[in-house]
């Protein structure tokens, strides 16, 4: 039996908590993913205001919680062997700490050791409009070597809710980790594509409890 897959999930304080939210319930999913989750404290925060769970039933999806200013835990060190990384969301702060290799907490430390060990970094960057210092920040992390995925979403999906665009936009990120999860549409030309609401197939686990419920 194969060792099982350890993904890294950071959460920060930008709007989108939702997209951390929905890779965590996408991955719990998979039996032979490990997830290992860092949230900031602005992000603990975002949870609040942008959603009606608690920080708690967000960690509750993780199957390790790491507190941010542990700089001992196993993702501070590249020895701890990852299947990459996703930031999701990811602020401009932590867009910044990343490019400039300042690892000033075990979300950005953890960020560039996946980066210096080569393996997949994928920062969902949510911010709006750019100006040149955040474009410049981008250009250098795709240069050392991550990817830049904002959460722009895939139309041709038809999602029918916000949940559907919510699933597709994650599923698409965590297509650039290796994972190929319920809820990826590919587009296969006209009269081939997904059929409208993707996230309706997915798995009840991979869904919100209650379909009410803001995620």
């Amino acid at each position: 039996m194969s060792e099982p897959r350890r993904i890294v999930v950071g959460m920060t304080g930008a709007s989108g908590v939702a997209y951390g939210i929905r890779a965590l319930e996408l991955l719990a999913a998979e039996p032979d993913v490990v997830t290992h989750l860092v949230v900031t404290a602005a992000a603990r925060i975002t949870v609040g205001l942008e959603t009606s769970r608690s920080i708690d039933e967000v960690e509750a999806l993780a199957d390790v919680v790491h507190p941010i200013r542990d700089i001992s835990a196993g993702p501070a060190s590249g020895s701890f062997p990852t299947s990459g990384m996703l930031v999701a969301p990811c602020s401009i702060r932590a867009l910044s700490a990343i490019a400039h290799s300042h690892s000033a907490d075990l979300l950005t430390r953890a960020a560039d050791v996946t980066l210096k060990e080569r393996r997949p970094l994928v920062l969902m960057v949510r911010e709006t409009p750019l100006h040149l210092g955040h474009l410049r920040l981008m250009a250098t992390v795709t240069e050392i070597g991550g990817v830049i995925f904002p959460p722009v979403p895939a139309f041709y999906e038809q999602p029918v809710d916000l949940e559907d665009l919510v699933t597709g936009t994650t599923a698409r990120a965590l297509a650039q980790l290796g994972m190929e999860v319920p809820g990826l549409g590919r587009w296969e030309g006209p009269g081939e594509s997904p059929a409208p609401g993707l996230a309706g197939g997915l798995p009840s686990q991979a869904r919100t409890a209650n379909p009410g419920q803001k995620v």
